[in-house]
């Protein structure tokens, strides 16, 4: 079954006909040489699209604009991508949907030589890791992901893939993303997966939460090496890189 999503106040009761997805974006200075784009939460099935003051997106945005003020200057663009409707909606995957429209739409305007780099929290988590295997992509970045039972892995064979998830948290249980961890690296996925006190809001710790999304993309777009607690968990074996204490 799958965890009960936070819900969002001011989402309207389902059934209304989606609508079209968004892309904030915010330029490098100078040459793009990496892109970042970030996908916030939502909830397990609404066909109303997200609110302007969700809190899912407020968190999101937040990211997004510490990592841009931290990396532009180093040449990394950043988009913030809006989703059509607020729900994953089962077989549907609307959220994995608008993610790989918006990896399209960032080829198109930046290039394909462009690394991506995927940073999401909750149902926008098991978004990028479903699009982990787009072309372009060079890591994921999962905050705290949303990822059920039976998740897809192979497509991440050869991919990076850091996981950070908070150790109380009660909507999305830490449990879920250590089962997805070891399934993923059995498939040949690199991965690290850390852990940290506080719980689904990313709230508590939040600076800790926001370096750890800047560091990764800027590993993930080669314009840094990647950070020695990321790069040690990366090579130490099941089950010792999957549970690190951040």
């Amino acid at each position: 079954m799958d965890p009960q999503l936070p819900p969002d106040p001011d989402t309207p009761d389902p059934g209304r006909a989606p609508h079209a997805q968004s892309l904030e974006q915010r330029a490098a200075h100078g040459d793009t040489r990496g892109i970042a784009l970030f996908c916030h939460g939502g909830t397990v099935a609404s066909l109303d699209p997200p609110r302007e003051q969700a809190l899912s997106l407020v968190r999101m945005r937040a990211f997004e604009q510490f990592v841009h003020r931290a990396t532009a200057d180093r040449g990394i663009a950043t988009g913030l991508l809006r989703y059509r409707v607020a729900g994953w909606n089962g077989e549907a995957a609307d959220a994995y949907q608008d993610v790989r429209w918006a990896i399209e739409r960032l080829r198109d305007e930046h290039g394909t030589d462009v690394p991506i780099v995927l940073v999401g929290h909750s149902m926008g988590g098991r978004a990028v890791l479903r699009a982990g295997g787009e072309r372009s992509v060079t890591a994921v970045c999962a905050l705290a992901p949303w990822t059920p039972p039976g998740e897809p892995v192979m497509h991440l064979r050869g991919q990076t893939v850091a996981i950070l998830h908070g150790l109380g948290d009660r909507w999305v249980p830490p449990r879920l993303s250590a089962d997805f961890a070891v399934r993923a690296r059995r498939a040949g996925a690199r991965v690290a997966r850390f852990t940290i006190a506080g719980g689904h809001s990313m709230i508590r710790r939040s600076s800790r939460w926001h370096a750890f999304a800047r560091d990764v993309v800027l590993a993930g777009t080669g314009l840094a090496p990647m950070r020695a607690d990321v790069a040690e968990a990366l090579r130490q074996p099941s089950p010792e890189g999957l549970s690190v204490p951040l």
